[in-house]
């Protein structure tokens, strides 16, 4: 009988593939197969976020589950960004975690396996050219790294210390993962990285000279692509050229994730993101200008340290102006190894917990303003997933989520949509054709 494993994977898109790599890895060598029943594991897995303090917290209670569920003699592995910034520390926290895996260390997974208490964290160890097994998760959409790790020293951020260096995969080998996902049946190819429109400024071999702009349009020669993706893209390297890509080419889908974090220019300088608040807004308003009916989604930071009432109402200014799609919303959360967790002028909890429900409760009210403008749109959907009561689900090209009556019939399919009911952020809809 083949050997189990469970996994479960918290925080990012990039995360997701790693999960769907060490799968790769488990089926490929090690004859494992998975199973959504903890109890049946022969090996379990935590996939680990380290972005913000919740998810680190959560580690451990969830292996302490895990520990007391599992059958007798099942490994438990911790794996991802925590893994990276904790090391040794999760087996002298939590001894019966039989190995240590970090974000870099992914195509390690077989070898720590049989190794007793293995940690594997080296933030500066190449996986840029190893060929991963080939797994995904939905047969409809591929993942695809596109680099490893970040350059950036965003004052706020852990994710260099648990990435390491950034180093973009080379070009031939992105192409050929979009083009056998795609002949395989996967319609949309989402590139990811942490900053994708830096791709090309550092290879761990020699390469030609290339940049994201080039390798959107690279991908995109790919036939049977018909949906192209990404994130994240960094506001500063938002240049002219990646943006009239983005509105020329067909085959980009037309949303776009911009991380603001502030929109005060004071707070970014402290937060070390090298672009103002006008730099911002003029990007955004190119887009919009470009590309009608773009979404446009981005994270927010609240409570930064020395933001002041006024560094808000910067925020909420940005707000009012842009008129997100989508806002992924924090409370600032002080993360080891980064400069803002030494930074005077730490706001009271309190006061944050007040600046993001105000921010929070006007986007909603944006959301409400924007969502009856839908009703009666005709949209083309690319189905991907079934849901209860003979439903199917997918997204609209700026990535609206829409339900529809359906089949399986219907996945992998683009269709059109007319939509007859719309709350903040999902429609209703009928198949029209």
């Amino acid at each position: 009988m083949a050997k189990k494993f469970y996994i479960e994977t918290l925080g990012c898109a990039m995360n997701v593939r790693d999960s769907e790599h060490i799968i790769a890895e488990l089926t490929a060598k090690e004859d494992f197969e998975a199973t959504e029943r903890l109890e049946e594991a022969d090996l379990i897995l935590i996939n680990t976020c380290s972005v913000r303090e919740k998810p680190v917290h959560k580690l451990f209670s969830e292996i302490g589950v895990f520990n007391k569920r599992k059958k007798e003699g099942a490994k438990i592995g911790v794996c991802g960004c925590t893994a990276s910034h904790l090391g040794e520390e999760i087996i002298k926290r939590a001894p019966f975690v039989d190995f240590v895996l970090g974000a870099r260390n992914v195509s390690k997974i077989t070898e720590v396996l049989h190794k007793p208490k293995a940690v594997e964290v080296d933030i500066d160890y190449d996986e840029s050219r190893y060929a991963f097994g080939d797994f995904r998760t939905s047969p409809y959409k591929a993942y695809i790294n596109i680099s490893i790790g970040c350059d950036k020293q965003c004052s706020f951020c852990i994710v260099p210390h648990t990435r390491g260096e950034e180093v973009s995969i080379p070009a031939d080998l992105i192409v050929q993962e979009a083009r056998k996902a795609a002949k395989s049946g996967a319609k949309e190819i989402f590139l990811l990285g942490q900053n994708v429109n830096n791709y090309g400024r550092r290879f761990s071999s020699p390469h030609e000279k290339m940049d994201f702009t080039d390798l959107l349009r690279r991908v995109s020669e790919i036939e049977e692509v018909e949906r192209i993706r990404f994130t994240s893209p960094h506001p500063l390297h938002m240049d002219d050229a990646f943006l009239e890509e983005f509105a020329r080419n067909p085959k980009i889908c037309k949303s776009m994730h911009m991380p603001l974090q502030s929109g005060s220019s004071r707070i970014l300088k402290r937060m070390k993101r090298g672009y103002t608040k006008e730099w911002f807004l003029d990007r955004a308003a190119r887009l919009r200008e470009m590309v009608p009916g773009v979404s446009i989604s981005t994270d927010i930071i609240v409570a930064f340290p020395a933001e002041s009432d006024e560094d808000f109402e910067e925020t909420m200014d940005v707000i009012e102006k842009v008129r997100f799609e989508q806002i992924y919303s924090f409370k600032y959360s002080p993360r080891p190894l980064t400069p803002a967790k030494d930074y005077a002028g730490q706001v009271p909890a309190d006061i944050g917990s007040e600046r993001l429900k105000r921010l929070q409760n006007r986007h909603a009210e944006m959301l409400d303003e924007m969502k009856d403008g839908r009703i009666g749109r005709v949209v083309d959907v690319y189905f991907e997933e079934l849901r209860p009561g003979g439903r199917v689900a997918g997204r609209t090209d700026n990535n609206l989520l829409v339900q529809a009556a359906g089949s399986e019939e219907l996945l992998g399919k683009i269709v059109k949509v007319k939509i007859t009911d719309t709350n903040r952020l999902s429609s209703e809809g009928v198949v029209v054709a």
